[in-house]
């Protein structure tokens, strides 16, 4: 390894730790337990599921050629379609959108074709039928 690289590697692990201790308060790791998010998630609706779908960015294509080509299929317009609940929508770096609704089963088709219709081009997708694990969780612990 010469002695550039080396210097990069270095730099390179120092953000990452850097990084890390900004995004967590000092002891997260150990701690045995859950932190409450920010707004509890809300309840389920009978015949309703959460779909989370990941919204990869066309790493072959600028923010802007992105930005450009969900303008043209008017993209916000379609996405999410009308009447369709937004549980969550994050920016994840590197990666895209990761996008959570709740779907009347009846609807899924309707979600899916606004995602062919206005969001290929600009990002590749994944679909994951989603369930809310967190009431669980901080049950078990309690048992434990």
């Amino acid at each position: 390894m010469t002695v550039r690289r080396m210097h990069i590697a270095i730099a390179a692990t120092a953000a990452v730790a850097f990084a890390l201790a900004l995004a967590f308060p000092r002891g997260a790791f150990a701690q045995p337990a859950l932190q409450p998010s920010a707004q509890p998630a809300p309840a389920a609706q009978s015949g309703t599921f959460l779909l989370t779908i990941f919204l990869r960015h066309d790493q072959s294509k600028t923010l802007d050629e992105i930005n450009e080509h969900l303008k043209k299929t008017n993209y916000l317009k379609k996405f999410p379609p009308a009447g369709i609940e937004v549980v969550s929508w994050y920016v994840m770096m590197g990666i895209g959108q990761v996008v959570t609704l709740r779907v009347p089963a009846d609807r899924l088709r309707e979600v899916n074709r606004a995602i062919e219709e206005s969001a290929w081009g600009g990002y590749r997708t994944e679909f994951y039928p989603t369930y809310d694990f967190k009431a669980i969780a901080e049950q078990q612990r309690k048992t434990q």
